[in-house]
């Protein structure tokens, strides 16, 4: 074996290692990590039958979304790509140019909060969940195009009081931190309905 099939080879070894990792690395940032091309990262991905990085989202996402109990899949920020109900989730929100402000290209907070409430949201494991309070710490601005990934872990459970934290990270940079207390419902009384 030649020196440079040792290094492909080892290359390889290495991104399967990194996309096992994180399934949400896109080429750029594999070749930024392995020092080489994007084009050889494609490469390398198509001989290693490695899907990019929207069709490894969207195949995990498929699995999570028929979980929510207490939202529906359109309400949830972002795509829904991992949930064990009651314990953790994450999801994933790619920035466009629509949830930014014109001039500057920032992404505005309220989806970055939005993204992170419905996460908190959804664990919950009841036909309705509402949150009662939060405190909401923004770290970084985020520019469209940029990958937002967000992480929610129940911290505390008390009856039907769930305390779950989420924190949100472009790449290796955190970019919001949340605490939100979320409240289970078996039901909603709406006066409104009332005859």
């Amino acid at each position: 074996m030649g020196k440079r099939t040792q290094r492909r080879k080892a290359r390889q070894e290495e991104l399967l290692k990194k996309i096992a990792e994180d399934p949400f690395l896109t080429d750029q940032e594999l070749a930024e990590m392995l020092s080489v091309s994007v084009q050889t990262i494609r490469l390398d991905r198509l001989q290693l039958n490695i899907p990019e990085v929207r069709e490894r989202i969207k195949s995990v996402a498929q699995n999570a979304a028929p979980k929510v109990r207490s939202l529906t899949e359109e309400e949830v920020m972002g795509e829904l790509i991992d949930l064990e109900l009651g314990k953790q989730a994450i999801s994933v929100l790619e920035t466009k140019q629509e949830l930014a402000f014109k001039r500057t290209g920032i992404v505005r907070g309220h989806h970055l909060f939005a993204q992170a409430n419905s996460l908190a949201v959804a664990l919950v494991d009841a036909p309705v969940a509402l949150t009662g309070t939060c405190t909401v710490r923004f770290c970084k601005p985020v520019k469209v195009g940029q990958r937002l990934v967000a992480k929610a872990e129940v911290i505390e459970k008390k009856k039907n009081k769930y305390t779950v934290e989420v924190r949100t990270k472009v790449g290796q940079d955190e970019i919001l931190v949340g605490t939100f207390v979320v409240f289970a419902l078996e039901e909603v009384n709406n006066d409104s309905d009332r005859s």
